[in-house]
């Protein structure tokens, strides 16, 4: 599967929104700092404003959005790294890492994350930020859809995107005797346009149906899922309203006892 930075910016401020949010909850003064999925490098001038001194790393799977944050971003406070978190080791420890909206994508993400953090510094901060929507009618009317013929012979397999309660993260880091800070936002994006909702989600969630979809199949599907989508997200005269559940857990090392 691919990424394409284009559609994923076309709503760059909604989705950002979140980060900022996460980010006002930590408290930290630090020089390293790690942004786990960190796309194409959008949010790292709001990283380098929080913290001025800190060095930023962005680490990405993606090809291309990699390429797209070294092309538009030339500071030499930042670097990224393409890699794949669920294996990533990284060469030092951190005193903030930072992800927004990436473990949902990730196999098995309380084992990564567990192991991730250790590699923050004593007194150090992990904060992360995952969907929380995936019951939500644009997630149910995609898999419903796919799950029909004759879509359903080339969707078959495919990993939904994975979803993991609040409660699961808090007990994660409060288990690790980290203290923890654990909350969650429905935000009520209002969204321009024809079919905002398909152009929010073909952006993320819906890429790995639409891909592995052929040529002539994929038309079709994308009138039926546009037409499930109005019924479910009508239209008004303000734009339509897209609902969506995200949540937050930052999570503060222990500092070590001298």
């Amino acid at each position: 599967m691919t990424w394409d930075p284009a559609t994923y910016l076309a709503f760059a401020d909604e989705r950002g929104r979140p980060f900022l949010d996460l980010l006002a909850r930590v408290d930290a003064d630090p020089a390293t700092v790690v942004d786990l999925g960190c796309g194409p490098g959008q949010l790292s001038p709001v990283l380098r404003a929080r913290w001025p001194e800190a060095q930023v790393l962005g680490v990405d799977s993606s090809a291309e959005m990699i390429a797209r944050a070294r092309a538009d971003d030339a500071d030499p406070r930042t670097r990224y790294e393409q890699a794949d978190v669920a294996t990533w080791q990284p060469s030092g420890p951190a005193d903030v890492v930072v992800s927004n909206a990436l473990f949902q994508w990730v196999p098995e993400p309380l084992a990564v994350v567990g192991r991730l953090a250790g590699h923050v510094r004593p007194g150090g901060t992990f904060a992360l930020q995952v969907p929380g929507n995936f019951d939500a009618p644009s997630h149910r009317l995609l898999h419903e859809l796919a799950a029909r013929e004759p879509y359903a012979a080339h969707t078959q397999g495919l990993d939904e995107a994975r979803g993991t309660e609040l409660t699961a993260w808090f007990e994660l880091f409060a288990g690790l005797g980290w203290a923890v800070d654990a909350w969650e936002t429905t935000y009520l994006h209002v969204l321009p346009g024809e079919d905002p909702v398909f152009d929010w989600i073909r952006g993320t969630g819906a890429r790995p149906v639409l891909q592995a979809l052929p040529g002539d199949l994929r038309p079709d599907f994308e009138r039926e899922y546009k037409s499930a989508l109005r019924a479910a997200y009508p239209r008004r005269p303000w734009g339509t309203v897209l609902p969506f559940r995200r949540l937050f857990c930052v999570a503060r090392r222990p500092a070590e006892v001298r």
